[in-house]
């Protein structure tokens, strides 16, 4: 009877902690403020407040029942491409604005969890869940108010050891009694290590299937982490992020209208690993006779000429110079390489592969997620340039004879090296 109670007792109670501690590290990923943060708070509040997209107070009476808005997070484009008629309303109500597509990046869960927040927020922190105002800076720290997951979790550890070791105290004393009745000597009692020990020993297969579960779904977990890196390194590095610039520079306007070519401004893109930031000057060799823009008129051409001290009036560089702090828009982790001429010169690769489509861009915007997945997926589908690149002529000329007649080769830059770690890692 011992043993059976005791495999009993120790198998219910080991379950519950593994269940336990299953559950809130799911709880734990599910933050929905946080998820909130990280991706819908550039453009949404949970107010009325009106950012660069609606509030969202109020969303889930103005919205259709049912999934229609877990399906509108995921992939906006595709409902309204659908002909989903609340969708094309909010789409045209909001100027046609693009919202970033999620599919791929949240998982149903994710967005059940950010819905949930958008919901139920905590009242204290209603406001300061949007995005702030245009230019200022985002905060990084955590969204406040509530209590902190780590506390919560680590508070029920100890009520969980209490409850573990009364269930053990009164096992043992019932044990005990049974053997007084019985006539039979008692027992001293194990210490907790002595008895996890001793059930690990009669349960080595149930063991085993735990180990083998949490190695490979700490693997698993592991991959997806580096797999999707550079979707939550910093905040500036995601998709959709849109800042306002000290200078406010269409793209639209100069590389789209007026056709003026990427490589004139971002000079350095064919000869350097840097695109390169365009300096003062370059924007001086056009607005020195030009002073006054189609939208802006002469306010923004104006810090163009405080920046280089540039005088309109005499036509010389008398004044102060002041240097533009632009922002980043597409940031990679430090231990990322990436070589602009090396995909611009040698893979023939457009801007817009990358950075997408500027020409059609008032605001610069990042249109792709830049994460590990992304980028090995591009080298997985990409062809290499071979034809007309005398780099690969003599490779090219001697794999078609090779496989000639076997079947049809395409050559992507995943089978010239373009998965090996070092690549891009160092």
């Amino acid at each position: 009877m011992h043993n059976n109670m005791s495999h009993f007792s120790l198998k219910s109670l080991f379950g519950a902690v593994f269940l336990f501690f299953a559950f809130s590290f799911g709880l734990k990923a599910q933050d929905g403020a946080k998820l909130f943060k990280q991706n819908c708070a550039v453009c949404h509040a949970v107010t009325d407040q009106k950012l660069t997209g609606p509030g969202l107070a109020g969303i889930f009476d103005r919205a259709p029942k049912g999934d229609w808005l877990k399906n509108w997070i995921l992939n906006n484009e595709k409902l309204i491409k659908s002909g989903d008629a609340y969708a094309n309303k909010i789409y045209n109500e909001n100027g046609k604005a693009a919202m970033t597509v999620f599919e791929g990046q949240l998982t149903d869960k994710d967005v059940d969890a950010i819905l949930a927040y958008v919901k139920n927020p905590p009242a204290d922190n209603a406001a300061a869940a949007g995005a702030p105002a245009p230019g200022a800076e985002v905060e990084k720290e955590e969204v406040k108010g509530g209590i902190d997951p780590l506390y919560l979790l680590l508070g029920a550890i100890a009520v969980l050891a209490i409850i573990i070791g009364s269930l053990r105290s009164v096992r043992h004393s019932l044990q005990n009694s049974y053997n007084r009745k019985e006539g039979k000597e008692e027992t001293e009692e194990l210490s907790f290590f002595d008895e996890v020990k001793q059930w690990i020993t009669g349960n080595r297969r149930l063991v085993g299937v735990f180990v083998i579960i949490i190695v490979f779904g700490g693997m698993k977990s592991c991959w997806d982490a580096c797999y999707d890196l550079g979707v939550y390194y910093d905040w500036e590095t995601q998709k959709g992020y849109k800042p306002e610039q000290p200078i406010k520079f269409s793209h639209k306007l100069h590389a789209g209208d007026n056709e003026i070519a990427c490589q004139y401004c971002h000079n350095s893109v064919e000869k350097s690993r840097h695109a390169g930031i365009p300096s003062v000057n370059i924007c001086m060799n056009c607005h020195k006779g030009i002073q006054k823009g189609p939208q802006y008129g002469e306010k923004e051409i104006a810090k163009i000429y405080e920046a280089s001290g540039f005088d309109p009036k005499t036509g010389n560089y008398t004044n102060p110079q002041n240097p533009i702090k632009w922002i980043k828009v597409h940031t990679l982790p430090d231990h990322v390489y990436f070589n602009h001429k090396q995909h611009v010169v040698v893979g023939k690769q457009e801007c817009a592969t990358c950075h997408g489509d500027l020409k059609k861009m008032t605001v610069a915007e990042q249109k792709t997620p830049l994460t590990m997945k992304w980028c090995i997926e591009c080298h997985r589908k990409t062809e290499v340039a071979m034809e007309g690149n005398a780099y690969y002529d003599r490779m090219h000329k001697a794999l078609k004879e090779k496989y000639k007649g076997q079947y049809d080769v395409k050559f992507t830059v995943d089978k010239i090296g373009g998965l090996e770690c070092a690549k891009c890692h160092y």
